[in-house]
């Protein structure tokens, strides 16, 4: 320990100094007095470094020395070179920027030892009490010299610190932490006309506060949904299950308008819905009477709710019958400039049929595909018209030349016997027999090909939707003739009240399980919302999800699959945002803002919904 006090970079204590002279001074005595004489003329300092007398590490002898019979002279530390240990050299290496300051410093410190050898050698011919004395003294002045040097570096030091700091984020962009960069935040997903009929919700925090509402909460939901009436809730909640606003908010999402209504029959959805049907009572299956009565109270509500659309008074209502849905939107919704319906799937009788009634519709993703080919490869589309019009000439000439011919025959004989004598000769494949309902498929294969299809789907706009609301309600083949659902008429939903509608709410059920992540168990409560879930619902219930789950909850969509392709864009969509005046539509107005804009889904819908630190992401 007292040979490392002697390399120390703080301070040495006066009876260590002594202590380290005097044996310096015995150790030089005895080379002085030994017979050869050959360590005279060399200092310790020399005889250390020069080759010819290597030292050992263990104490003992020089190595390669003619006096081998003397004691061992004291050696330096092997390990004073060490990083851990003072190196003034380094230091001024480390704190200094400028290459003349640290050559003036090691000057500086090589002339300091060399004095110091000199005084050393004056300091042994002095008594004991004055060398103690002048010792003293020069450990006090070079400790004060120390603290003011110290003191420098150190402001050195910080100043330098502070440019190392501030440099790199004035010069280089790729020195900025990527923990200083804020993530962005997306605060709405796109509209989704689609309707639902389930959602789950996960959340790392519990989702019990959505569940048994009191009777006093269910109540004023119940009636702030019936005067169109919004709460304003905080940004974040501390307790979702004391927050009586949040509760009775959420049971006013919950609420929705349905038309027909029979408790004992879920009338959502229709399509391919013949198992929930079958085995339940249905007394207006054979009696005409009850099915008149039952078609004349919704031709009632549907006029009412097409008045409500066009007053802006009710923003959307949805026409679910067995073979297809209609979705109208009001003026605004969706990007549209005037009242909106797309229909889903269809047919190409629904369509003739839409043609003979003068109704004007078009195919959107018909003919967002055909633009999209046009575009791509604009000379292969005018070769496909040139052969169009080529074959329909092509067809007309031979429906002439069969009329001809069927003029010609005897009406009596078989269509088999006029070509008999083709079979004789043998070339009745080589001659093509004109087939006028061949010619027809043909012409209208393509037109055929899109039933059922998502890329079947129509769209009416502007004022052939009353045109189709009259089709509607005149339309023998929209109740079933036959089958689970003989003689009941279409579903009507809606978020608002409208003649002849019954309220219902949405089915909410909470329930907490353990998920497991990783190697460890993690508490997930779930909240499951079923029935038939509008669009405006579940942007309601998610806006009430982000502050009682503090920004972090995901949601699962199970979608009716016909109505996945109502999030295809209409060809009149020129309405900016704010120009139509729906604050009396019955919905929140964070609902409309988004139901304004026209929807980027195509003919997708959502899947998953998920918010993470207020911030939402989503898939379709």
């Amino acid at each position: 320990m007292s040979q490392q006090a002697g390399y120390s970079p703080s301070f040495k204590r006066p009876a260590e100094i002594m202590r380290m002279r005097r044996k310096r001074a015995r150790s030089e005595a005895g080379v002085f007095s030994s017979p050869s004489g050959q360590g005279s003329t060399a200092s310790p300092g020399q005889s250390d470094s020069s080759p010819a007398n290597v030292r050992p590490f263990s104490p003992g002898p020089l190595f390669h020395s003619q006096n081998r019979s003397g004691g061992g002279i004291k050696r330096r530390n092997p390990f004073a070179n060490i990083e851990n240990t003072f190196s003034p050299k380094k230091k001024l290496l480390i704190y200094n920027d400028e290459g003349n300051a640290e050559a003036a410093d090691s000057l500086k410190m090589n002339r300091s030892t060399e004095k110091e050898g000199d005084d050393m050698s004056t300091k042994t011919s002095l008594p004991f009490s004055a060398i103690l004395n002048e010792v003293e003294k020069q450990e006090h002045q070079h400790m004060s010299s120390k603290k003011c040097l110290t003191f420098s570096e150190d402001d050195s030091l910080f100043e330098e610190e502070e440019e190392d700091v501030k440099s790199p984020l004035l010069k280089s962009p790729q020195a900025i932490a990527p923990a200083s960069i804020a993530p962005p935040v997306c605060t709405a997903y796109p509209a989704d006309w689609s309707l639902k009929t389930r959602v789950l919700f996960t959340s790392p925090l519990s989702l019990s506060w959505a569940e048994h509402p009191k009777a006093q909460e269910e109540a004023l939901g119940i009636s702030q949904h019936c005067r169109a009436q919004f709460s304003t809730l905080p940004h974040s909640l501390q307790d979702p299950k004391s927050c009586s606003e949040l509760r009775c908010a959420f049971q006013q999402s919950l609420a929705y308008w349905q038309h027909p209504s029979l408790p004992w029959i879920s009338l959502f959805p229709r399509i391919n819905a013949e198992r929930s049907f079958t085995g339940k009572s249905s007394p207006w299956a054979q009696d005409t009477a009850l099915q008149q009565s039952l078609m004349r109270e919704w031709s009632v509500s549907l006029s009412s709710l097409y008045s409500l659309l066009k007053a802006r008074l009710c923003p959307y209502f949805y026409l679910c019958s067995y073979q297809f849905t209609v979705l109208f939107r009001a003026t605004g919704l969706g990007g549209s400039s005037s009242i909106s319906a797309l229909i889903s799937p269809t047919t190409r009788g629904l369509r003739e049929a839409m043609k003979a009634e003068g109704i004007e519709f078009s195919l959107p993703l018909v003919e967002e595909r055909r633009k999209s080919r046009e575009q791509q490869n604009p000379s292969v589309d005018q070769r496909e018209e040139e052969e169009e019009q080529k074959e329909k000439a092509r067809e007309c000439c031979e429906l002439k030349e069969d009329d001809e011919d069927c003029q010609a025959g005897d009406e009596g004989e078989d269509e088999d016997g006029d070509f008999s004598w083709l079979k004789e000769m043998g070339i009745q494949d080589k001659i093509k027999k004109p087939d006028s309902i061949s010619i027809q498929l043909r012409k209208e294969g393509h037109t055929v090909s899109l039933d059922h299809k998502p890329e079947s789907v129509v769209c009416v706009e502007g004022s052939h939707t009353f045109t189709l609301i009259n089709f509607l309600i005149n339309c023998k083949s929209l109740v079933a003739s036959a089958g689970s659902q003989a003689g009941l008429p279409p579903t009507l939903l809606a978020p608002v009240a409208f003649r002849g509608a019954t309220m219902h709410t949405l089915k909410a059920r909470s329930v907490n399980v353990k998920s497991q992540i990783g190697s460890t168990y993690q508490n997930i409560s779930s909240l499951e919302i079923t029935g038939p879930i509008l669009p405006s619902s579940l942007h309601t219930v998610t806006t009430l999800l982000r502050p009682a789950q503090k920004g972090n909850f995901s949601a699962t969509l199970y979608t009716h699959a016909p109505t996945a392709v109502m999030n295809t864009h209409t060809t009149q969509q020129q309405v900016t945002d704010g120009s139509v005046d729906l604050s009396g539509c019955g919905l929140h107005p964070a609902s409309i803002q988004q139901l304004q804009q026209p929807s980027n889904l195509g003919k997708t819908a959502l899947t998953h919904i998920n918010m993470n630190n207020y911030s939402y992401t989503w898939r379709n």
